[in-house]
């Protein structure tokens, strides 16, 4: 029997090395476009995308919180990006990188990495729907393109990577069950490609691959007031566009395998990924979605999954260069287009007719403003906001507000239940009506009540003066203990 430590290890890196590394090959082939599309989005050459992408893998694997999770240059971080290197270039995109790492560290000691528990099922939801349209929307100009040699390699692709596993399974054939069908996707598709001559855009036709491997050093950028100025905005953007999507693209994983993570080591580790990209030339970057879903679809489940997508990355566009280039762009499409199927949330559709319509606006407005403004931030922001304000309006008429008379006391008796806040509190003082009241004995039971706020204290001190300014003898009794500590505070 294995030692704890040992059996430990293997489980957080490696469960199934052979799955491992498949997995994250699968995971390496799905980031090349991406990362070089996302390179030309934020103004910067392929290589600091690819450069950035092999060093957060490598960091991440170690630093981070999730096994399984693969990290790398993002879309969001260019979107952020893009317009810093623009008015100043590259070497202040990397200081602001740097920097941006050191935020998202400092962030994970804090442990911010908690605020995803505001972000509602609803939100997570559509961010899922949205990112999975997003990953297929990036595929749509490698199509619009393609001749008609192409279309057929992509429906070959797309036939391996959904046939094989069927095969597998239906002719119990172990070969095709362990190798991921991706895999063999790209495999098929480039010898046909290469030994037929077909006229189809290749990984070459993309951009320019590294040569070398990536070198230290800090950004050179004056060491001045006036760098800390030009940075510091796209720097605190850039950390929090990528500490959202990391986090939340950390519980997506969690879900998919049944595991929990540590948020806020996974801040961190991403901090000190950013950190170290922008060190060697790269660009900030976060958790890719599509790219993890892949890596767990096809058998990723520990540490070492990511760590070989990075390193294999490496192998690929510097040692096996000339191979990569032969690779065509429609084998990379199929392989991210059946990683946006398997993102999307499918079941998502059946439940807009059954879930409440506060539930389903959340969803679709996080999915519809993501698309447009092509900003996870937005979009989970302002589903966060609907989120809260549904939220508070139904905590709100929550609030009830009974009134009986005790003849024989000459005594009226207002009892109030519910949530007491800004939301609710006028509603509070409304539900009080003091005609009648003149010079009787008046007891507000707060018992079933909770007054969580300076508004909710404010509102029972403004109904209490005005049933005295009506001469009654007032007695609020019920008041829980938190309730009573609030209202002592704000006298």
């Amino acid at each position: 029997m294995a030692p704890p430590l040992l059996a430990r290890l293997r489980a957080e890196w490696a469960p199934s090395i052979p799955r491992e590394l498949l997995a994250g090959a699968v995971a390496t082939f799905a980031l090349i476009p991406e990362v070089i599309a996302f390179s030309f989005v934020a103004g910067v050459d392929p290589a600091v995308g690819l450069y950035a992408s092999f060093v957060i893998s490598i960091v991440i694997a170690f630093a981070g919180a999730r096994p399984a999770m693969v990290s790398a240059a993002a879309g969001s971080v260019a979107l952020v990006a893009a317009p810093l290197v623009a008015s100043h270039g590259l070497a202040y995109l990397l200081a602001a990188g740097l920097l941006a790492g050191l935020v998202q560290i400092i962030f994970g000691w804090l442990r911010m990495g908690l605020l995803v528990r505001f972000v509602s099922s609803s939100v997570r939801t559509g961010f899922v729907n949205a990112l999975a349209i997003l990953i297929f929307s990036a595929q749509l100009p490698h199509l619009h393109q393609a001749n008609g040699a192409g279309w057929a390699l992509l429906v070959l692709g797309l036939a391996l990577i959904y046939g094989l596993p069927w095969m597998a399974r239906r002719l119990n054939i172990a070969a095709l069950a362990v190798i991921p069908s991706p895999l063999i996707c790209v495999l098929v598709l480039t010898l046909l490609a290469a030994g037929l001559g077909l006229p189809v855009a290749t990984v070459a036709d993309l951009g320019h691959l590294p040569d070398a491997l990536p070198s230290f050093g800090l950004p050179e950028v004056p060491l001045a007031w006036e760098t800390l100025r030009i940075i510091l905005l796209p720097a605190i953007a850039i950390a929090m566009v990528g500490l959202l999507e990391s986090v939340l693209t950390a519980s997506v994983v969690d879900e998919m395998t049944n595991t929990p993570s540590d948020k806020n080591r996974e801040c961190r580790g991403l901090g000190l990924a950013n950190v170290a990209a922008s060190c060697f030339g790269g660009i900030a970057g976060c958790g890719m979605i599509g790219q993890a879903v892949g890596n767990v679809t096809y058998g990723g489940r520990g540490r070492l999954s990511t760590l070989f997508a990075g390193v294999f990355l490496l192998v690929l566009i510097v040692l096996l260069k000339p191979w990569v280039a032969l690779v065509p762009v429609v084998a990379l499409v199929a392989i991210m287009v059946t990683v946006s199927v398997a993102t999307f949330n499918w079941g998502s559709l059946g439940e807009i007719a059954r879930h409440p319509r506060t539930s389903t606006t959340v969803m679709l407005a996080t999915v519809v403003l993501t698309l447009v403004t092509h900003n996870l931030a937005v979009g989970v922001a302002v589903g966060v906001l609907l989120s809260g304000v549904f939220f508070m309006a139904k905590v709100s008429q929550l609030l009830q507000v009974r009134c009986e008379d005790d003849d024989s006391a000459a005594t009226r008796t207002w009892s109030v239940t519910g949530q007491v806040f800004f939301a609710s509190a006028d509603a509070l003082v409304d539900a009080f009506d003091v005609r009648g009241v003149e010079g009787r004995a008046v007891r507000i039971d707060a018992s079933g009540a909770q007054f969580w706020d300076i508004t909710a204290v404010a509102a029972l001190e403004k109904v209490v003066q005005r049933l005295r300014a009506h001469g009654c003898a007032v007695e609020v009794t019920g008041l829980t203990a938190s309730s009573r500590q609030l209202m002592e505070r704000v006298k």
